[in-house]
């Protein structure tokens, strides 16, 4: 009898683990990074909150206090900072991922340096993220950096930013400066197509308003920084309408269970796909129906962007990695020439009629930049027409031709199928960041 119930008692842990695994599968997810000017306290604000959520193992955590010993209190920057190098400049380098969960959501944190040199660390944090949280510190105002990232984030189609007032300490906690900052911020951000700004005053070091409330500043009447993560609303910044699904892979199998079985692996990019859906097969145009979408966890109804699927259909189709499913009335643009907005990544200037790899989606081919309009001016947002000459981390507008078509969607309607990265063939570097306009 005893032994009966230490094996019921094990099948219900196992059970309720189980459970609990699939509960935390299921949970929402919110990507975010933090940019801002160098020393505003992005890692520290990073290291707090993972310290203030309990989301810090505790041989890490005894690591980091051995390390801290020769200060006052725990280095929270040295939780995110891992390069030996970032440890003994106190700067952010490279970009840091960090992942911890509330019962709420799932989070990934992408710690971005602050450098104008690391300005493409920054651009690879931010091109998946939902939310941008940028940091300024109250003492200096908004700085060139500010701007840059602000810019930036709003040009990679990222509809949240959180501006967080940092080192509220270091002046008394004074809302008078806080709503001044606010002001000046709000005047800025007005030119940036970003949909949702928020204002948070805090003290990244000393924990104010990051995941618990601040005694000291009752004035401010919303939401700390955690409960902003926990509940802002971004189901809406996914593309449900058109119906995106780039092949990436394709499946086959002649075993006797499953006798000429193909299906077509890939991420959806956009819209929704329901099994018994008529769709349409790029570039070919051919049609036919979804027989079935297959998971990881077995078949299901219906499937939506970003979700990772197998799609299979009721007619055999000769499709290969860089076709894509579309509904028949609504498909991208397919093209060869297009304009688009990048950022140039590498350490050697662009060169126009230079041969470049163009990476969309699943699809990489060979092109080459057939003009270039003009550069952004980053603190004025002004056009400059008479600069011409493109080096790193400079954004420009640039025409692009193709060696072959690419089915194209605007950056702003579809962030997966509206960018690309251009690749120097001859040291497979990537060189630049690009969003077609």
């Amino acid at each position: 009898m005893n032994q009966r119930w230490k094996i019921e008692k094990r099948k219900a842990t196992f059970k309720n683990m189980k459970n609990a695994h699939k509960s935390y599968l299921e949970m929402d997810l919110l990507r975010f990074t933090t940019a801002g000017s160098v020393d505003d306290g992005k890692s520290t604000l990073i290291g707090r909150l993972l310290y203030d959520t309990k989301s810090i193992f505790e041989d890490q955590l005894k690591s980091i206090e051995k390390v801290s010993k020769k200060t006052n209190g725990i280095n929270f920057a040295l939780l995110t900072d891992g390069l030996k190098e970032e440890r003994e400049q106190g700067i952010t380098i490279d970009v840091a991922y960090r992942y911890f969960a509330t019962p709420q959501r799932k989070f990934i944190i992408a710690d971005t340096p602050g450098h104008f040199e690391y300005t493409r660390n920054m651009i690879t944090g931010a091109s998946t993220a939902n939310l941008a949280l940028i940091l300024v510190d109250v003492r200096h105002g908004v700085v060139e950096q500010t701007k840059r990232h602000s810019f930036i984030a709003s040009m990679l189609g990222i509809s949240h930013i959180v501006y967080c007032i940092n080192k509220m300490d270091l002046v008394d906690y004074s809302e008078e400066k806080f709503l001044v900052l606010k002001k000046e911020l709000q005047q800025f951000s007005s030119k940036l197509t970003s949909k949702d700004v928020r204002f948070i005053p805090m003290s990244a070091l000393l924990g104010d308003n990051v995941v618990n409330r601040s005694e000291k500043m009752n004035w401010y009447e919303g939401g700390t920084l955690l409960h902003t993560l926990e509940n802002i609303h971004i189901a809406s910044d996914y593309n449900h309408i058109d119906c995106r699904f780039p092949i990436q892979y394709v499946i086959q199998s002649e075993s006797i269970d499953t006798s000429n079985y193909i299906g077509y692996a890939g991420r959806i990019a956009g819209g929704v796909f329901k099994k018994g859906d008529e769709v349409m097969a790029l570039p070919s145009g051919l049609t036919s129906k979804i027989l079935a979408i297959e998971t990881m966890d077995g078949e299901i109804d219906e499937a939506f962007s970003p979700m990772s699927v197998t799609i299979r259909l009721e007619n055999e189709m000769d499709l290969s990695r860089g076709d894509m499913l579309v509904r028949p009335n609504n498909s991208p643009e397919v093209r060869q020439d297009f304009d688009a907005l990048i950022c140039w990544l590498s350490d050697s200037p662009m060169k126009k009629n230079t041969e470049y790899i163009v990476q969309h989606t699943s699809t990489n081919t060979s092109c080459i930049v057939t003009e270039i309009k003009y550069k952004i001016n980053i603190n004025t947002l002004h056009r400059m027409e008479d600069d011409k000459e493109v080096e790193t981390n400079d954004i420009t507008r640039v025409s692009i031709h193709a060696s072959q078509p690419i089915f194209v969607d605007r950056y702003d309607r579809n962030r997966t199928t509206g960018s690309f990265i251009l690749i120097d063939p001859l040291t497979n570097n990537t060189v630049a960041a690009g969003m077609i306009v």
